[in-house]
């Protein structure tokens, strides 16, 4: 029996073309959602200049991304479709959640909206753009999940950090793409064109998870033999889970390193303009360094870990470097634009070894059948970070620069006034912000949050590879085997 297991195997799994060619598939599916993602990461200030958002409204849109997942606990519901329905069905479900929910965000930008109206007191614009945002990231943390349980089903002992680095280049390059060209795009033709492009790109991404999974009903026939022998997931699983001190080290670590990260993407192009007086198109680049930079280093460290293991101590050396970064952005007297990007560069070498160690030594702790309930409560607590991260920015960015947000509404209401059409309000503003007409955001007191999330990130790399040592997890390990 276990000779013929065996010779099923190496009909696909065992195939280097096949495991890639999968790789391939599902990781240019996870670039269309990462570009959505960080779409309008880079306009904050054409977008406050251009609808009046202060720093709080932007917090609303950009802290999204967890209202659904952790309120209405969408992820957890989503890891326990994938446990219990299987990769196919969650993999084509969370595709088409995206598109509708991009749908929703792209008419928020593109619809006639009254500055004054409201639902549950908050701007009808930016409600909308919030709901849509809150929808297409359902979709989104289900295929990440969704992916992860892809890559182990295809690479466990084999080279699975290698590929988990890989899937995490191509969605840092999603974020790049958005990061580098979103700006460009809306300075030539209009905010809105941007994120009419990233939804395009989610369609491309639904079209290959269902081609993707015409390859997973084919190895699931080869492999019937081996899964008919496999325990079955229950919904008690989860308490396992949840016992487990291992993975709520890397939950939490997840949390807050994540924290230190995703969230200067929101917040790093308008700091560069406030503390570094770089001018606002140049600010909105910069930050694009940094997933450019774990393209390479991301895969790089991966294969390390699969080679020669170490994955605890390599998240340790990331949250360390992480601290290091943001302490340099935070300094007040450090105010030169080498600096800045310096710390970037820096910046994504530790993005690019904590993910690199952090999600391929999940496997490690949890079992198998029970990896997509692991994978969701993992993005679900981290998500109830990333939900309030936002808004603490903003509250703090708002109250201890008071009058700035008010000021900036009250310029662009009189230049509505005076007949001017919408880039030209955002040039305006602009030329006031650089000449002083309007004071520059002081970053300081909210750049301590920043900081606050690294210094713990450390704490918790330290304590996971305790817990290593402990139950002889094997994260210090090689993940092939010979």
């Amino acid at each position: 029996m276990m000779v013929m297991v065996e010779m099923i195997r190496q009909n696909i799994r065992e195939k280097k073309s096949a495991r890639w060619l999968t790789l391939a598939i599902v990781s240019f599916a996870m670039l269309t959602a990462y570009l959505f993602m960080e779409i309008i990461s880079p306009l904050k200030t054409m977008v406050q200049n251009a609808y009046g958002w202060d720093s709080f409204s932007w917090g609303v849109v950009t802290g999204a991304q967890e209202y659904l997942n952790v309120f209405a606990f969408m992820l957890i519901i989503s890891g326990i479709v994938l446990d219990k329905l299987g990769i196919r069905f969650t993999a084509i479900s969370a595709g088409i959640v995206m598109v509708s929910g991009a749908c929703i965000k792209y008419y928020a930008f593109i619809g006639n909206f009254d500055a004054t109206s409201e639902i549950f007191g908050i701007r009808t614009q930016v409600f909308i753009a919030a709901a849509g945002y809150a929808v297409f990231c359902v979709g989104a943390e289900a295929a990440g999940i969704t992916v992860s349980k892809v890559i182990v089903k295809w690479f466990k002992g084999r080279e699975m950090a290698l590929a988990m680095g890989l899937e995490m280049a191509s969605a840092r390059l999603g974020s790049f793409a958005a990061l580098a060209f979103s700006p460009m795009i809306a300075d030539k033709i209009s905010i809105s064109t941007p994120i009419l492009l990233s939804l395009l790109g989610l369609l491309i991404g639904l079209i290959l998870f269902i081609v993707y999974s015409l390859m997973d009903v084919k190895l699931d026939r080869q492999l019937k033999l081996e899964a008919s022998t496999e325990e079955q997931f229950r919904v008690s699983d989860i308490k396992y889970i949840l016992s487990n001190r291992g993975f709520w080290y890397i939950a939490i670590l997840c949390v807050l390193f994540y924290s230190a990260v995703f969230r200067f993407y929101k917040y790093g192009p308008d700091m560069f303009v406030n503390k570094f007086g770089i001018d606002d198109e140049k600010a909105r680049w910069i930050p694009s360094l940094l997933p450019f930079g774990t393209l390479f280093l991301t895969p790089l460290f991966g294969s390390i870990y699969d080679k020669r293991g170490k994955g605890a101590t390599i998240m340790i050396l990331g949250a360390f470097l992480l601290i290091l970064v943001h302490i340099i952005l935070w300094i007040p007297s450090l105010t030169s634009v080498a600096v800045a990007i310096i710390a970037v560069v820096v910046l994504g070498i530790a993005f690019s070894l904590v993910p690199s160690a952090m999600w391929p030594s999940v496997p490690k702790i949890i079992p198998e059948q029970r990896l997509g309930s692991a994978y969701a409560l993992i993005f679900y607590i981290q998500n109830i970070g990333l939900s309030g991260i936002p808004l603490l920015l903003g509250y703090v960015l708002d109250k201890t620069n008071p009058g700035i947000a008010a000021k900036i509404d009250n310029m662009r209401e009189t230049l509505i006034a005076q007949g001017f059409e919408t880039h030209q309000i955002q040039e305006q503003i602009q030329i006031m912000r650089e000449n002083g007409d309007i004071p520059q955001f002081d970053y300081s007191s909210t750049w301590l949050i920043f900081i606050s999330c690294t210094i713990f990130a450390l704490v918790f790399a330290f304590l996971l590879k305790a817990e290593d040592k402990r139950k002889s997890y094997g994260l210090e390990l090689p993940n092939i085997q010979k």
